[in-house]
Formats: C-alpha cells, structure tokens, sequence
C-alpha cells in the first residue's frame, strides 16, 4: 500500500465549516478511489486548510470480462443503446448462440493515474455551503479562495491541474509538494514529502494542524491562567470548538474587566463576550463573574501580548457599554407592562401571537401547579410573565438571554422569588447538560411551556422527520420526559396533552389524538433508555400493554415497571418464561390463521392431561395475582405470581400435544395458550421483546 496525502490550502475557512468540510474530503476521495481498496483515510483541518492522508493500493491490474448483449435479432436502436452505455463499438462484439457479447478489457492503471484523473472533478463538486469565485477566467469554486494544492504519493507529486478547457484557467491552479506554514511567523512555501514530515514541518512553522490538539492546548492553556487568576473557566464545549477552528498556533492571553461593568449579570457578560469576541468567561470560586477574561491570539507578539491585550480590554469596554445601555433602559419599564405587546408578536402564523400562546401556557401551568405541588396563582404570575421578556432590548441583543433576563427584572420588579425563578428556568433543559427545574412553581411553567409546544406544532401537521426538527420537537419531548424523571413526578400525561390542545380550538385548529403526542414522548424515552445502555425493548414491550385504561401514561410507573420487567427476564425463570411465551404466540399465529381466534374461555371438562390441568391451576392463581399486584403497582411481586407459571409451562409444552387429533381437544389447549398469552400480555407485550 502506498501513502496518499492531499493538502488544499486556501485563505480562512469559516470555523463552523472546516470540520464538515474534512468528513466530506475523506467520504468523497473514498468513493472516488474505490478501485484502489483505499484505508485508515484521517482528515486535518484548520483555519486555512483541509487535508486527507490514507493507504491506496499501488494501482489496478489489467482484467477482462465478458457482458451480454441484446438479443442478435434484437432492433438496431437496442444494440445502439448497449454500444453506447459502454463505450464500444460493433466491431468488439461477437455473437454467442442467440445474443451479442462484448469482451471487455481494462489495461492495467497506475494509482497516479487514477488519482490525477478524479481529483479535479471531485474537487469541482466539492459540497461547500457557500461557495465563491475570484479572479481569472475559471469557473472553479471554493469556499475561500484556494491558493495551493499537495497531492503526494509516496512522496512523489501526482500531477493534475484544475483546469478545464481554453476557456478556463483554474486559476492557475496545479498540484505540487509546496504548502505554507504561519501567515505572520512563517510566510512562504515550503516542500513536503508525506503526511509526518508536513505535520513537522508546519508544526515548526507555527501550525499545528490537528484540530484536536489545537483544541486541547487552548483549553489547558485558559485553564491554567484562570487558575493563575483564582478562578475558573465557564465550561463551553462550542466555543473551544470554534476558536480551535480560528488559530493555527494557539496563544493564551488574558485581560482585565473594567470595574464600572461588574455589576452587570454574569449572563449578560459571559454571551456579550461570547457572542462578540469569543472570549472565554471566568468565575470566582463562588460563581460570580471573576474581573478577567481569556481570550486566544494567533501569534506569539514580541511584546508578550501586552499591546493585543491593551487592544481587546478596550473593544471590551465598548461591547460592555452596549450592554449597559440596555441592562439600565430595560429596567426603567415593568416587566408586567410588557405583556399587551405580545399580542403584536407572531409566535407562528398558524398558532397566533406570543400573547396567545402565553394565555395558554398561564391556564396549562395553573392546571398542573397543583399535581406538582406549586401555589397556582403563582404557576399563573410566572408564565404570564415568563415571554415578556422577548420585548427588552437585551433579548433582543443576545436572544440568548431569554428567560435568564426575564428573571432578572422581574426581581428588580419585586417580583416573588418563586415567580422570577420559573421565569429565568423554564426553558431548562435545554441540552443533555443541563439541569432539569426542581422548584415547583418553575415546574409547573416549564411543563406547559414544552406540551403547549409539543401540542400546537403537531396539531399544525410540523411534526418532526427524520431529516429534522425545526421546531425543536425532540428536545421538548426530552425536557418533559427528564423533568418527570429527575423530579420523580407522578402526573398522567393524557388529560395534561388535553389541557394543552383545549384553546387551540378557536383559532381552528384541531389538536391531534393525545395518544399521538403520547406515543411520541415513549418513543423519545426509549432513545433515552437506550443512550442509557437499559432495556429499551422492555420499554416499548411494557408501554404496549394495554390495560382496562389503556396505554400507561405515568412516566415514573412505567419506567418502575419495565424496570421489574427487565430484572425478570435476567433471570433463569424470566429466560425460560420468554421463550414459552414465543413459543405459544407462534402456535396461536399459525392456527389462528385457519379457524381462530381461539380466545373463548378453556373448558376445564376437556383439560385431558395432568399437565394441562396444572397449567389451568397456576393461570387461576397467577392472573388475580398479577393484577392485584400491578395495581398496587408493586411490580416485584407481579413478576414473582407471574413466574410462578414457568414450571407448569414448561411441563404443558413437554408432555401436551397442542394439536390433537380430536377436534374438541385442540381447540380448548389452543385457547389454554391464548389465556397464557393475554396474561403475561398484561404485564407487558412480550412479542416485542428483543433477542
């Protein structure tokens, strides 16, 4: 196997595109290079380039092969087609009994060869989201213009240029051994012979070219000059991710916030910051913003970044001032009179105005208040001001902020702390990583903020696909299925998707079965389940037993049932008990499709065998049990009356013949294994267990 190595070296790629722009370079060069079996293909990217390094075999041999044709009395334009797909003509035929034949033959072909032939087409479709042009008489695009093209293989250049046509230059663009290192510490070109000697030869020229270790060097690097300062790094992943994909050679600095902007919320520093500068926010060991930022230059200054620092304190000033203005001219109006406004704001053409929807969140969130232990006038005062603060300039600034500023005037407005807690928190959670409310009040406004959402946009028909969710569905989902869980609340789920979809009428729109929304949320539980490496088989078996009242829509007994579910079938009683279930659901599938179904009640008159008999007994006793045990919703014991059927199964199936010659017979064990069936179906349908 011989090293291929591909460096397109151009000026600045956007950060959010480069990491894309790699996956895509190895899936495309992968596809394009099949013949020659390419592997171990790794991407490289950073600010100014994308690269690609990976074993290809030394070429492809020669072969031949034989393809049959159309028929020798087919018409002229069938055999013209055939000619025509491959490239052939009429003298490479022969004629085998009925029907032409085309001998194929393909020369052997050098790895360079076939190299140099795709690139240049696959570098033409490159998928970039934005492309561009510049100057020359080219039709070529990038993403920003490209200045070099490495390709190496086995250190030796394989040759190609991006040209196409008299009428197209490409820029002039051809492959070489010639890269750049640092636009300021190393300017110019410099040659490589393979991947290793390019990653030392930039790294010596100030690039580092893994995004992985740039991203590692940063994040220790602000750590330690937080920690040098007394304090602490905000843990943001994406902007670790962003500033890695700004720099080639990373360098750590770090400045001092005026002390006129202290008082500002740390929130409100921490994005004005982010937003704006990509400076990383620190905090004092109790949280509070610490007076210092760090921030990530892409030089090493001979002043020691004296002047860069003196440089980004001042535009920090000026960003802090900006936020200053609306922090103190927010706070000059109520929250409270705020709210008439959202009538004028559209939340979604189809689901009115925010003001709209807060009347509905403020009737859902006074409805649940009191399954979950908050005051409802307040749940009521928390989400009629939980949206208004959509209408501050600072929202409007750093949308951000929503919520987060919502509490803090509504504090500043005497608000009950309650009130202003529900308000800066019901949005949570909105990431893996973040908490989940606690508070009751906060709960109860967080739940209707996501059914209202759940509901309104399903009852629209924007329900998400596989290829999105522009409307945040699943993560929505998620935040009600976390709440409950985290919060161990016991709600039904049901009446509460009613709630949610009872003022949608008036405007027209017709909520969708609440069953819909619900299987929604147990299809979202059991992704969770399964990211969570649990049983999520035993979720949706569980979920799919129907009961007197239907599908179980308490979260919390669902979960502590298909938890007893699980622990059983771990058990040799529980594997045992599964695979005679399979094996009665199949004999019922089998016979029910000639004279079933077989569900009447068993004839103990016609129980023949000892062994049927015992099975009748233990079914007499286990089934009350089972119920009596799941209504208690003590689920260890309905699984312990329920496994108490494993013996008499297993000696029904050893010593019975199911389908017994006498009709009478067949028919009444047929409906013994049907009663089986609907008993351990009521604890959980168990054909939907896997393995």
């Amino acid at each position: 196997m011989a090293e291929l190595f591909l460096e397109l070296f151009s000026e600045e790629i956007p950060a959010r595109m480069q990491a894309r722009a790699a996956d895509d370079l190895v899936r495309l060069l992968t596809e394009a290079l099949a013949p020659l079996s390419p592997g171990g293909a790794r991407g490289f990217y950073g600010p100014r380039r994308i690269a690609l390094v990976a074993e290809v075999a030394s070429g492809v041999a020669a072969s031949s092969s034989a393809e049959r044709g159309p028929r020798a009395n087919a018409p002229e334009q069938a055999l013209a087609g055939f000619l025509r797909k491959h490239g052939a003509s009429k003298e490479q035929l022969r004629q085998e009994g009925d029907f032409w034949v085309l001998e194929k033959a393909s020369a052997a072909v050098s790895a360079a060869e076939l190299i140099a032939a795709a690139l240049p087409g696959l570098l033409r479709r490159f998928p970039w989201p934005k492309s561009m042009r510049w100057g020359g008489t080219s039709n070529f695009t990038w993403v920003r213009p490209l200045r070099r093209i490495v390709c190496l293989l086995d250190g030796a250049v394989v040759p190609f240029a991006l040209a196409e046509g008299a009428d197209d230059d490409g820029h002039g663009l051809a492959s070489s051994n010639l890269t750049e290192g640092h636009r300021f510490h190393a300017p110019g070109a410099v040659a490589v012979s393979s991947c290793a000697d390019w990653q030392a030869q930039l790294r010596a020229r100030k690039v580092l070219t893994d995004a992985g270790e740039r991203r590692r060097v940063i994040a220790a690097a602000v750590a330690e000059a937080a920690a040098a300062r007394g304090a602490r790094v905000v843990d943001d992943p994406g902007l670790l991710d962003e500033v890695a994909g700004l720099v080639e050679w990373p360098v750590v600095l770090t400045g001092r916030i005026d002390d006129a902007y202290m008082d500002l919320p740390a929130e409100v520093m921490q994005v004005s910051m982010r937003v704006n500068q990509r400076y990383f926010a620190l905090r004092t060991p109790d949280g509070a913003a610490a007076p210092f930022f760090a921030f990530v230059a892409n030089i090493e200054a001979a002043d020691g970044g004296t002047a860069i620092v003196a440089g980004n304190e001042r535009v920090l000033r000026a960003r802090f001032a900006d936020a200053r203005h609306f922090w103190d001219l927010d706070r000059k109006a109520l929250l409270e009179s705020r709210i008439p406004q959202l009538d004028h704001v559209t939340f979604h053409a189809k689901l009115g105005s925010q003001g709209e929807r807060m009347r509905r969140i403020a009737n859902l969130a006074e409805h649940i208040a009191p399954l979950v232990g908050a005051g409802p006038a307040l749940a009521r005062r928390a989400a009629e001001l939980a949206k208004a603060d959509l209408l501050t300039g600072m929202v409007g600034e750093f949308p951000e902020l929503q919520g987060v500023m919502g509490g803090y005037y509504a504090r500043h407005d005497n608000e009950d702390g309650f009130v202003a807690d529900a308000i800066r928190d019901h949005y949570a959670p909105k990431g893996a990583g973040e908490a989940v409310p606690t508070a009751p009040v906060t709960v109860a406004v967080a739940l209707a903020d996501k059914l209202d959402q759940l509901v309104g946009f399903f009852a629209i028909g924007e329900k998400p696909t596989g290829s999105g969710d522009p409307y945040a569905l699943r993560r929505a989902a998620l935040g009600i299925i976390r709440t409950i869980r985290e919060n161990g609340l016991r709600l039904h789920l049901l009446p509460l998707i009613e709630a949610a979809g009872h003022d949608l009428h008036h405007r027209g729109v017709h909520p969708v079965p609440a069953q819909d929304i619900l299987d929604f949320l147990a299809e979202r539980l059991r992704v969770q389940l399964r990211a969570e490496g649990a049983r999520h088989d035993v979720l949706a078996a569980v979920f799919a037993a129907q009961g007197e009242q239907g599908a179980d829509d308490d979260i919390v007994r669902l979960l502590a049932r298909t938890e007893a579910v699980a622990s059983l079938l771990g058990t040799e009683d529980g594997a045992n008990l599964l695979t005679a279930y399979r094996r009665a659901a199949n004999i019922l599938r089998i016979e029910e499709k000639k004279d079933g179904p077989h569900t009447a009640a068993v004839d103990p008159a016609l129980l023949a065998a000892a062994e049927e008999a015992a099975l009748a007994h233990a079914l007499d006793h286990a089934a009350p049990a089972i119920d009596a045990r799941l209504a208690a919703e003590d689920y260890g014991a309905a699984m312990s009356a329920m496994s108490a059927l494993r013996a008499p199964l297993d000696a029904f199936f050893d010593k019975v013949t199911v389908n017994a010659p006498e009709p009478e017979l067949r028919r009444n064990r047929l409906q013994l294994l049907s009663r089986v069936r609907a008993t351990m179906d009521r604890v959980a349908d168990f054909s939907k267990i896997e393995g």
